[in-house]
């Protein structure tokens, strides 16, 4: 599931909200995301996304992460900071520093028949408005995440425990 919409309450804000069962424990999928590595492998490569920082990057309330990358081929760099940090439950990231007026992703991870539900709500703002959200960013983010859904299901695929 994934919707994309205006915010029904803040003018000029959009909410992105996604959902994806995924057929492991939350302990293995948490762990996934709590690697800032694994992010690269979630974003289509023509958006040309480089962590910036370090690898390893010990994840915790307070962590700073920069990126680099490429939109409709203009070269930007990104820094989010993780506010809240609450493994395996949750975790949220916010832009600092990038293309949009506002970012915040909330990650959520819900233990669910065997599985794992990720749930993800991200609230954002963009420049210019309604009519650049319309024509580039409204687009950009959805095919963002259906790609991001796309490879974990490829990552997570169900486990066959028969002998």
């Amino acid at each position: 599931m994934l919707n994309l919409r205006k915010h029904p309450e803040r003018r000029g804000f959009y909410l992105l909200e996604a959902e994806q069962f995924l057929p492991r424990g939350i302990d293995e999928v948490f762990s996934f995301f709590a690697d800032a590595a694994n992010l690269q492998k979630l974003t289509p490569s023509i958006i040309d996304f480089q962590i910036l920082t370090p690898l390893p990057i010990t994840m915790r309330a307070g962590a700073l992460i920069d990126y680099r990358l490429r939109l409709h081929g203009f070269p930007l760099k990104w820094r989010t900071e993780i506010s809240d940090w609450e493994p395996p439950l949750r975790f949220m990231d916010r832009q600092l520093k990038g293309p949009y007026r506002v970012w915040e992703h909330e990650h959520r991870f819900v233990s669910q028949d065997g599985g794992t539900l990720v749930c993800d709500r991200v609230l954002y703002a963009v420049p210019g408005g309604a009519l650049i959200h319309h024509f580039f960013v409204k687009r950009d983010v959805r095919q963002i995440f259906e790609y991001r859904q796309k490879v974990l299901q490829e990552l997570f695929p169900p486990v066959n425990n028969k002998i």
